[in-house]
């Protein structure tokens, strides 16, 4: 076979695929966003103990902490890192516009609206205002003017980085916290500024157009997309937005028949 297939009965009793693994894309990405998305299910799974079960662990420094950040770092670079790729193959066509990229983006951010809006009846006093698929979303329509860019993108990324240890204007206005120029950002389960983390996806722009120029590797890499373990990371790459959406409601409804949390 050429592809890893999970299939569904349909209505009329056809069967049709709902996750295709397609290998029209390099391997090598998709796994490093599906080890991304795996290492945040681990994350998330750690703070469910934490925050819904009571268990004394220790989230916001130490271990736990540097593992968040690796799991953001990760999956944010990723975004510059596929932005590129894409770029590269609408100029293969000479189809490179605007529109592809602005639909995902709203997609994307629509898709944090709705997180908004679950973890606002869940607990108000700490729902998601500007998470990662906010900011996902954002940071695609926002760093499409630098996609043609290389070491500009790694001087402004660097910037962006240390932005926040360089300004020294904020205020107490609350639109601008999505910026991250604000003093005390609304405490939430997730947040995720534009200041510093669009720096990471301009880093991972840059790598994208140093190891893929125009959409095409650069640089010799073995197949080792038919090696079970890699193939499942990158099927879990090529569907980490289905993947993030899903896996809380399934960690804590598997948490709760287990008796580890308590309604």
């Amino acid at each position: 076979m050429t592809a890893l297939t999970i299939w569904y009965q349909g209505m009329k009793g056809s069967i049709r695929p709902i996750v295709h693994f397609r290998r029209d894309r390099y391997w090598e990405v998709d796994a490093w966003r599906g080890f991304a998305i795996t290492i945040m299910v681990i994350y998330h799974l750690m703070w469910d103990l934490y925050g819904l079960a009571g268990w004394k662990i220790e989230m916001y420094k130490g271990f736990w902490h540097y593992w968040q950040l690796v799991t953001a770092t990760s999956f944010i670079g990723l975004v510059g890192v596929s932005m590129s790729l894409r770029a590269g193959r609408l100029q293969q066509k000479g189809k490179l516009r605007f529109a592809p990229f602005l639909q995902r983006g709203v997609v994307i951010f629509s898709w944090g609206m709705v997180i908004s809006l679950v973890t606002f009846f869940y607990a108000p006093s700490g729902f998601v205002r500007f998470g990662i698929l906010h900011f996902i979303g954002v940071a695609i329509i926002l760093a499409y003017p630098f996609l043609r860019f290389r070491w500009l993108n790694l001087v402004l990324g660097a910037a962006l980085l240390l932005a926040p240890r360089l300004i020294l204007w904020r205020h107490d206005a609350a639109w601008l916290e999505w910026l991250g120029m604000i003093r005390s950002p609304h405490p939430a389960f997730d947040y995720f500024p534009v200041i510093p983390w669009l720096g990471v996806v301009l880093i991972g722009l840059f790598v994208g157009n140093m190891l893929y120029p125009r959409g095409e590797r650069a640089f010799a890499m073995p197949d080792w997309s038919r090696f079970g373990p890699v193939r499942w990371l990158a099927l879990a790459g090529q569907n980490s937005l289905l993947i993030y959406l899903i896996h809380q409601p399934i960690l804590i409804t598997v948490l709760i028949l287990a008796g580890v949390i308590s309604l």
